[in-house]
């Protein structure tokens, strides 16, 4: 698989990611199980790589799959624990376990065609 179908495969589903709990944490906080501000606060760490990930950064989607385990947690806590949202929990387990193994794929294979990485120490 060549970097730009990872790129636009890995683009999307972050992007659909964000929605998905866009909508999830913004309803929460409607609906009075969360106030507004904690619903807004699980928010902002996913918004963090935002601006590097929509761009193609390699580093960036390579820190990035640090803060989806932190969503991996909630999701996986929510499997277990609910008996109402149980849907929505494993799509968005199955979602961020997509995003876990794809963007570190994407980092290595575009930071390859780039000709980053560690410098080899001259002896």
């Amino acid at each position: 698989m060549n970097s730009t179908t990872l790129f636009k495969l890995c683009r999307t589903g972050y992007v659909a990611l964000v929605m998905l709990l866009g909508a999830w944490f913004i309803r929460q906080g409607l609906t009075g199980e969360y106030s507004m501000l904690f619903s807004l606060l699980w928010l902002v760490p996913l918004l963090l790589p935002l601006k590097g990930i929509i761009t193609g950064k390699p580093y960036t989607f390579a820190w990035a799959s640090f803060i989806l385990c932190l969503y991996m947690l909630h999701a996986l806590t929510l499997v277990y624990v609910t008996e109402t949202d149980t849907l929505f929990a494993v799509v968005e387990s199955l979602l961020i376990a997509s995003l876990l193994v794809g963007f570190p794929f994407y980092a290595r294979i575009r930071g390859r065609e780039l000709g980053l990485g560690l410098k080899k120490k001259k002896s």
